[in-house]
């Protein structure tokens, strides 16, 4: 895989390199966050990992940046800041999943070949339609009744997961798994706080509601019978 590596530690960021390539991985890497940003945005990678406290450029700001061009490289943030609110603010800014420094090496790479086991896309459909509500993926747009509705990045992905799976029910485990990458329990109601914010933008001001709590099981999005 090829990879990017944003790290002001110098030594520590060449050690990650070594490791890295001894395991396989193609590494470029960027000690500040212009020229991170600069790499993540005009160069494709397989996974971008990204230290938050950066020097010029913090890594959430790139992270974001990345998003709004419609860079879609998965991205694991490495922290120093381990508390719920600060996890939380790095998966709303776009991230996959976070990673609490000190770590080891092991997880680490670890991480990057979970968040590499994406299905390639390229044969997907590129346009959903639920009832009124149209989602067109190259565009990125979404539109209700003629209406336009704008998301933030993670609020795209999780519509698009729902559509995908209009008219069946996702559990709360389906959805950080495959939305954000979460192969465990973050304990936070980051899920239940997305699914609100979603469903206010999506069905507020509409007769008919589209995204349903399935009580004790999950959420379903379905037109009216």
């Amino acid at each position: 895989m090829k990879l990017l590596l944003v790290e002001d530690d110098r030594e520590g960021s060449a050690y990650l390199k070594r490791a890295l390539a001894e395991a396989g991985h193609t590494v470029d890497c960027a000690f500040a966050g212009r020229e991170g940003m600069q790499l993540a945005v005009g160069e494709p990678y397989d996974v971008a990992v990204l230290d938050r406290m950066l020097p010029q450029v913090d890594g959430l700001t790139i992270l974001r940046t990345m998003r709004a061009s419609g860079v879609k490289t998965p991205v694991l943030l490495l922290t120093a800041l381990g508390g719920i609110d600060d996890r939380v603010e790095g998966l709303e800014a776009g991230g996959d999943d976070y990673l609490v420094k000190p770590f080891a090496f092991a997880e680490l790479l670890a991480r990057i070949n979970a968040l590499a086991r994406r299905p390639p896309s390229q044969d997907a459909p590129t346009a959903f339609q639920v009832a009124d509500l149209k989602m067109d993926l190259l565009r990125r747009t979404v539109m209700r009744g003629g209406r336009r509705i704008e998301l933030q990045p993670r609020e795209f992905h999780l519509l698009e997961y729902l559509m995908r799976h209009a008219g069946k029910v996702v559990t709360r485990t389906m959805l950080l798994e495959n939305v954000w990458d979460f192969h465990f329990d973050p304990r936070t109601n980051i899920v239940e706080t997305h699914v609100s914010r979603l469903r206010a933008k999506v069905d507020r001001g509409h007769a008919v509601e589209l995204i349903h709590t399935v009580r004790g099981a999950g959420y379903c999005l379905r037109a009216p019978d």
